[in-house]
């Protein structure tokens, strides 16, 4: 007789068990108060979309699209993507909803997103993101407020030491197409030494090359023309309000002039809050506008800018047990019924003082000492003691049990002696 083989998680996911949902959760409702703070609301998008809302918009030559999407044919012939990022998804929303009449708008949102690349620490193929987005606004104000949010959000999970900002521009149109050209015509000159990757992107999509890890090109970009020499005086003049706002918001930046965003809808302001405390992973939280986006996308013309962070690197930085915020869970009240009468009063015990807001455990089988090694087990504060002889008395025994004293409660004064412990 063969058996099956024993099941397990797929490659690049992981179940997120109790611990691990209560800190992303901790992580999803701070980051969410601050935003509202600042005037932004939840929105939700569906986990895959048609795949031409990812396709058109990272591009056939994006690593993401080429490599890394999760694609499939449903029943029906539709090609469908699982979300590999959410600014595409919201994007869409937006124009699916006719939602331009009401611009500005402010949305925040979170949950999975999916890539198919090599596991490893910090990066999964089912990852989890905050998002922000803000569209409709082109000043630089728009930046200022969406790098201060970025900011606030790390700082309120006590992050602020732990992270930098690293800045970059990638100027207007102009001159992010005097830049392109300029690029193009210094990469040519070194196609033989680019790395194959790079050698197909060198037409389409140069600038992506300045992302590259491979060290061969990194060599090559090192000698690369400056961004910051094709730049019109309009776009310097937009870069220098970014940063004279964030520095009287004391907010502290470093220039990374190889800091880029490869794709054509991209303009202006890009950063990322980076740190050396994940190893080569170091990128936590990072965003850009995106002003050619929705146009590209069917849309009409609307400049948004934004930024997303992985929740698996955020929960590796935060130091959950010295975070003021983020409580120990409630310790229960144990209930033990003796006998087939009292555990008839007490399941109606139970349900009575979880309406009121107690934390209950309500064993299902076992004698009094099993059933109190369990309440020990679930790290109980009290134990509610109930057989025979306190159903005709009316009556509750309520044990301490840190302490070890216990006293008999009447059911009417029962609610008020467990707040008096909860609370003490």
């Amino acid at each position: 007789m063969t058996t099956s083989p024993k099941l397990q998680p797929v490659r690049g996911t992981h179940d997120l068990l109790s611990e691990e949902c209560r800190k992303f959760r901790f992580i999803i409702e701070q980051a969410f108060t601050v935003a509202k703070r600042y005037g932004y609301g939840e929105i939700a998008t569906p986990v895959f979309e048609f795949s031409d809302v990812f396709h058109r918009t990272l591009g056939d030559t994006s690593d993401v699209v080429t490599k890394e999407t999760y694609s499939f044919t449903d029943r029906g012939g539709e090609q469908l993507t699982l979300r590999p990022e959410f600014t595409a998804s919201v994007a869409r929303a937006f124009i699916s909803n006719a939602l331009q009449d009401q611009l500005p708008l402010k949305f925040f949102c979170a949950g999975p997103a999916f890539r198919y690349e090599r596991p490893q620490k910090g990066r999964q193929r089912q990852f989890h993101q905050i998002d922000v987005e803000l569209l409709g606004v082109a000043e630089p104000l728009g930046d200022i407020e969406i790098i201060a949010l970025a900011w606030r959000i790390l700082g309120a999970l006590g992050l602020s030491d732990k992270v930098k900002l690293e800045l970059n521009t990638l100027g207007d149109r102009e001159s992010r197409a005097n830049y392109r050209s300029s690029l193009i015509t210094f990469l040519r000159n070194h196609a033989a030494g680019l790395s194959e990757d790079s050698r197909a992107r060198l037409e389409r999509n140069p600038l992506r090359i300045l992302d590259s890890k491979d060290e061969g090109d990194r060599s090559i970009i090192a000698g690369a023309p400056r961004m910051a020499d094709h730049m019109t005086q309009a776009a310097q003049d937009y870069f220098m309000a970014v940063t004279d706002g964030l520095s009287a918001l004391d907010i502290q930046f470093t220039l990374n002039e190889r800091l880029v965003r490869g794709l054509d809808y991209y303009n202006h302001t890009v950063f990322e809050f980076t740190t050396d405390m994940l190893g080569a992973q170091g990128t936590v939280l990072g965003g850009g506008r995106y002003d050619g986006l929705i146009e590209l996308m069917g849309g009409p013309p609307t400049p948004g800018i934004g930024f997303a962070a992985g929740m698996e690197r955020l929960a590796a930085l935060v130091d959950f047990a010295f975070h003021p915020e983020f409580t120990p869970l409630p310790r229960p009240i144990a209930i033990i019924p003796l006998g087939t009468e009292a555990e008839k009063a007490a399941l109606v015990l139970a349900e009575t003082l979880r309406a009121q807001g107690f934390y209950i455990d309500l064993g299902y089988k076992g004698n009094l000492k099993n059933r109190m090694k369990k309440a020990d087990k679930a790290h109980a504060m009290l134990a509610l003691i109930l057989g025979e002889t306190e159903l005709v008395k009316g009556v509750v025994v309520v044990k301490n049990l840190d302490t070890g004293t216990q006293e008999e409660i009447s059911h009417a004064a029962l609610a008020d002696k467990l707040r008096s412990n909860v609370s003490a």
